[in-house]
């Protein structure tokens, strides 16, 4: 592929970017091309550690905003390469999150006109275990290089600001029974069968809402795999439900713990992977001032985000990107052409 060219108007870019297949841990040559893209660009230092980026400008600016975007995406599902119809431009990442990086290169490409100092980050590995994030990585590793005093995180929200972000649990609940033949299953106690209460109470569960600085966060508790079986003459003596829990981010990562064992009270739970929410913090100037400047709605974060990254930082931080987060990961992902222009406008506007 020819090198990116970041003089391409937004549809355009996310058309080439939802081009370059980037599947988690395989971002190496959006990498690359970004990080050739960037470094040709007087105005800005570029490090990268990794398949991820931090470019940065030192203009001198009284104040320093972070802006950062994810670069990898789930699997493909018949849906690459790109194609624009009827205003709609379609293609894996395109809404979740290659139309938001489109835009911060765009305006890292004209950054050196700032009335702010800006810190880009585009990073690996957001959409699988919380170990491979590059975000984090440069938190653990760097965090002198995401000093700033705003973050907005490019993710989708339909053009709106969405305010902090649900946090993520996912354990394994695990029944157990007795391994026998088949064709004396009495002898046996099939644990895929005693899995039936497990699902039994997620039917019957009444997920909470939190009302929290005027937002409402919804919370969901929901299978989303199961693993059982041994041979098709065995009974099995081993099944696991995988269960994730969305939780509002007035709850810790040990309190959401300790209510999904009151729920599956009696049966052997397993934490797998897990991540803080992170509260709306619309309070906090900075944030209140972009909200106000920028004049959108504003609107919860169901999903989890790196907000909470910036959260632990001390960084207050936003969701605010193009595309409806509705379409992502799905076959018919999408982002409306229109929603990318008029998210860069009201960047832009606030920023440059």
């Amino acid at each position: 592929m020819p090198e990116l060219d970041l003089t391409l108007d937004a549809a355009e870019l996310t058309a080439a970017l939802v081009d370059i297949a980037s599947e988690s841990r395989d971002e190496a040559h959006i990498c690359d091309l970004i990080e050739s893209a960037l470094s040709a660009m007087p105005h800005l230092t570029v490090l990268r550690d990794g398949n991820s980026l931090v470019a940065r400008t030192d203009l001198g600016r009284p104040e320093r905003v972070v802006i950062a975007g994810h670069l990898d995406t789930v699997p493909a599902h018949d849906n690459l390469p790109s194609r624009v119809e009827d205003g709609v431009l379609w293609g894996l990442g395109s809404c979740d999150m290659k139309g938001g990086v489109a835009i911060a290169l765009r305006l890292a490409a004209r950054a050196a006109s700032s009335r702010r100092d800006v810190t880009f980050v585009f990073y690996e590995c957001e959409e699988i275990e919380r170990e491979f994030n590059g975000l984090g990585r440069i938190a653990r590793e760097r965090r002198d290089l995401l000093t700033g005093d705003l973050a907005i995180l490019m993710e989708p929200t339909d053009g709106r600001v969405e305010a902090g972000c649900q946090g993520t649990l996912r354990v394994e609940v695990v029944t157990r029974g007795v391994r026998a033949h088949s064709a004396r299953s009495w002898t046996g106690e099939n644990a895929i069968h005693a899995a039936g209460e497990v699902i039994g109470r997620l039917a019957a569960y009444k997920p909470r809402h939190a009302d929290i600085d005027g937002l409402t966060y919804r919370e969901g508790l929901n299978a989303v795999g199961i693993t059982g079986g041994v041979a098709g003459n065995v009974i099995p003596d081993f099944a696991a439900v995988t269960v994730n829990y969305r939780f509002a981010p007035d709850r810790s990562e040990s309190e959401a713990l300790d209510h999904v064992r009151d729920v599956f009270d009696g049966f052997e739970v397993r934490e797998v992977d897990s991540a803080p929410g992170a509260l709306p913090g619309l309070q906090q100037p900075a944030a209140a001032a972009f909200v106000r400047d920028i004049g959108v709605d504003v609107a919860p974060k169901f999903g989890w985000t790196d907000v909470a990254q910036f959260s632990e930082l001390g960084i207050p931080a936003v969701n605010f990107g193009p595309g409806d987060p509705a379409f992502a990961h799905r076959a018919d992902e999408r982002v409306d052409t229109e929603q990318l222009v008029a998210v860069e406008k009201a960047i832009s506007a606030w920023l440059i």
